[in-house]
């Protein structure tokens, strides 16, 4: 037995019919990628990262029984400046692109979130040999995202505490996410954990994830 009870969006207004309980109900999900987190893994998958990637990557995470109300997308824009090189002291210019972001934001579903990348200087690429003189090569932009867990987490409590979703689908290794998650279920909102070839969760995040999946880059062989 189930009640067929109209949904409501935040404004009152009635986006459709639907039973509240009962074997069968398609439930509604959002789906959240951390940007950092899945371009790490991707890219040591060899896999090519742009919008195109993420896209399919998103679509290929829902189950036959799930609506995607969104695809929210979190990261950080490329750093842009100026910083003197550690050896030489000669300026590097950092002036990357970001109309990927752009073109991601204006996909069907998709949300882009931004935090803000954080210089904190230089990094050695490796240990270098004793009495070897180091260059600029041997040094590596150390850059910190600022604000993206934050969002996440935002996101997390506002759709579970208006119960607009019935899941959540979360691509991340973030464990400072782990209070948000906990929220969610305690509103009767079930977390979804995402497995990727090369990763899966630590077990102090499978605790808080009510289902696990995993899932192959989505242009892998089947």
């Amino acid at each position: 037995m189930y009640r067929w009870l109209p949904r409501f969006t935040t404004w009152g207004a009635v986006l459709r019919f639907g039973p509240i309980c009962g074997a069968g109900r398609v439930k509604r999900v959002i789906i959240q990628i951390d940007g950092g987190h899945l371009r790490a893994l991707a890219r040591a998958g060899q896999q090519t990262y742009n919008p195109d990637f993420i896209e399919a990557f998103a679509l290929s995470l829902l189950e036959a029984d799930e609506e995607a109300i969104r695809f929210l997308y979190y990261d950080c824009a490329p750093y842009k400046g100026h910083q003197k090189r550690p050896v030489s002291g000669t300026i590097q210019d950092f002036a990357q692109s970001d109309g990927w972001l752009n073109d991601l934001a204006g996909r069907d579903l998709f949300a882009v979130r931004l935090g803000i990348l954080k210089w904190r200087g230089w990094k050695p690429r490796k240990v270098l040999a004793k009495g070897t003189s180091p260059s600029d090569s041997d040094f590596k932009p150390d850059f910190e995202q600022k604000g993206v867990d934050l969002r996440i987490g935002l996101d997390i409590a506002t759709y579970s505490l208006n119960r607009l979703v019935d899941r959540i689908i979360i691509v991340t290794g973030d464990t400072d996410l782990i209070p948000a998650m906990k929220l969610a279920r305690r509103c009767g909102v079930q977390i979804v954990g995402i497995d990727l070839p090369n990763s899966t969760h630590s077990a102090e995040m499978r605790a808080h994830i009510d289902f696990r999946r995993r899932r192959p880059w989505p242009n892998a062989a089947p």
